[in-house]
């Protein structure tokens, strides 16, 4: 049987709790905790916050799904497209080996602009590159100029990241 891993949404502040509790039933599960340094009027400490807030990420099968469900604080998992969306086991690694490295790190979401550079992460196209000539709500129309051609495409934001311009 294998075993995926999942995002799950959880009650807010309830981040470090639902990842105990699911260990705590035997889960693999992983909440990635970011050293965050905190001043009071009496005193300054590090303390541990979630990287991404209300979110747990978990290591399972089909057959445990109800069970992290069924834990307090776990609200339900991230759906992609109709499906609990699959995280890749290489960006779980990515995120521990930046915290092991790294102290007080923010997620930010990225931005993309009309005129930017992107290249393509996943799909048909994946890896072209072109510019932005529209944004819409959830996709962004691309003009992929590779070929002496431009094909346009709009294409779900999720799948674009930034690219170098030439």
């Amino acid at each position: 049987m294998t075993r995926k891993w999942l995002a799950i949404y959880t009650r807010p502040r309830w981040e470090k709790k639902v990842n105990q509790l699911l260990t705590e039933k035997g889960l693999e599960s992983y909440c990635p905790l970011n050293k965050v340094r905190r001043k009071w009027s009496d005193r300054v400490k590090v303390v541990e916050e979630p990287l991404f807030k209300s979110y747990v990420f978990v290591k399972v099968s089909d057959d445990d799904r109800t069970a992290v469900r069924m834990t307090p604080g776990a609200i339900n998992f991230v759906y992609w497209q109709g499906r609990p969306a699959v995280i890749r086991e290489k960006e779980i690694t990515i995120i521990k080996r930046f915290l092991n490295e790294y102290k007080n790190v923010e997620v930010q979401a990225m931005e993309i602009k009309v005129n930017q550079r992107v290249r393509i992460t996943n799909g048909t196209l994946m890896d072209q590159e072109g510019k932005v000539i529209d944004i819409r709500h959830k996709s962004v129309k691309v003009a992929i100029d590779s070929l002496g051609y431009i094909l346009v495409a709009y294409i779900d934001r999720s799948k674009l990241t930034s690219a170098q311009s030439k």
